[in-house]
């Protein structure tokens, strides 16, 4: 009985110590983990040399396109950069802005002034011909906004590329994007949502050196500032005089840099120390403590600004995007998601 008690209790030590020590009795083999390894971040997955091998001439197609398209008219330069920022701001950049079908964020009111579309549509047909179903509209709209920029005097950036396309497009979803009204707070905020911080904030408002906005975006500013029947008081006084001899319609046209309204530069910063910002978005930047001395900094060193702006655009392109291969798709036309 003795021998027999003895052999159960070596039975049940190793028994015990394995529950005690989370070891497998089979052969000391570890339990396997039930915690699912992490997922690299979506824009890990995208690169520069994405289509070296697939569709190498694609860069070189979108840069000889835009720059045809400029150079007839100087003003698409801003509308592309614009165009782009409208995508990233809403769903990711996932090109759901060129999606044209009823209740897209194409047809909603607040993309009215939206423009570029059929250079986009250009570049696109192009690369069908030499690459089919190969670049996403995703990674045009991207690639065209850094040579946009480029183009009108700005720095140049690698744009890394992998972005599909995404299927859904709703235009109640376009009145996210900030429209010249908002407060600081609830741009940082905005930002912040889609990973992006201060510093990202005052560098791409400094997009606004170059481009125009409609009167209807600042009515409010030179007539009744916040339902006071009077201007903001924030409005240099003969930048307002300025304001209401051009704006005489709300479809008017005036430009966000009154000074140098053509050249990306950081002119669009010494005008808001100087009182000179169109928007009240733009003009806040300097008014509130926590991106003042950005405004400042960037006014005074423009390397600076150049170089940041180029950090900036590249964490641009890569909001919420869709890289996954169970995700999104790549169009082929920008216009309409494709059909099974």
């Amino acid at each position: 009985m003795r021998l027999h008690y003895l052999t159960l209790f070596l039975l049940l030590v190793p028994l015990e110590l394995s529950t005690i020590y989370g070891l497998s009795t089979q052969g000391n083999v570890p339990k396997k983990s039930s915690i699912k390894p992490l997922l690299p971040p979506p824009e890990a997955l995208l690169s520069i040399g994405h289509y070296h091998t697939t569709c190498p001439d694609a860069e070189g197609i979108i840069s000889q396109k835009v720059a045809a398209w400029v150079k007839k008219d100087p003003t698409l330069a801003p509308a592309i950069i614009r165009l782009h920022f409208h995508d990233c701001a809403v769903m990711g950049c996932d090109a759901s802005i060129l999606l044209n079908h009823p209740g897209s964020e194409r047809t909603a009111l607040e993309s009215r002034t939206l423009r570029g579309f059929q250079l986009i549509d250009d570049i696109k047909s192009e690369l069908e011909k030499k690459c089919p179903r190969t670049v996403s509209c995703a990674d045009i709209l991207t690639a065209a906004a850094r040579d946009a920029t480029l183009l009108a005097g700005g720095p140049f950036w690698e744009v890394p590329f992998g972005r599909k396309d995404g299927k859904i497009s709703l235009a109640r979803e376009a009145n996210l994007v900030p429209h010249g009204h908002e407060n600081i707070t609830a741009l940082i905020t905005f930002f912040q949502e889609r990973g992006l911080d201060i510093l990202d904030l005052v560098t791409l408002s400094g997009s606004h050196t170059i481009g125009r906005s409609t009167c209807s975006s600042i009515m409010d500013r030179i007539y009744n500032f916040n339902g006071t029947k009077k201007p903001d008081p924030s409005l240099n006084v003969f930048f307002l005089k300025l304001l209401r001899k051009r704006c005489k319609r709300v479809m008017d046209l005036v430009h966000l840099d009154v000074i140098t309204p053509r050249t990306f530069d950081t002119t669009y910063y010494t005008n808001l120390m100087r009182k000179v910002g169109l928007l009240s978005t733009d003009q806040s930047l300097f008014s509130d403590a926590r991106t003042a001395p950005f405004v400042e900094a960037f006014a005074t060193q423009p390397f600076l600004f150049t170089s940041q702006f180029s950090v900036s655009m590249v964490k641009l392109g890569n909001v919420q995007v869709l890289t996954r291969p169970n995700e999104g798709e790549i169009r082929v036309n920008c216009n309409y998601v494709n059909t099974v």
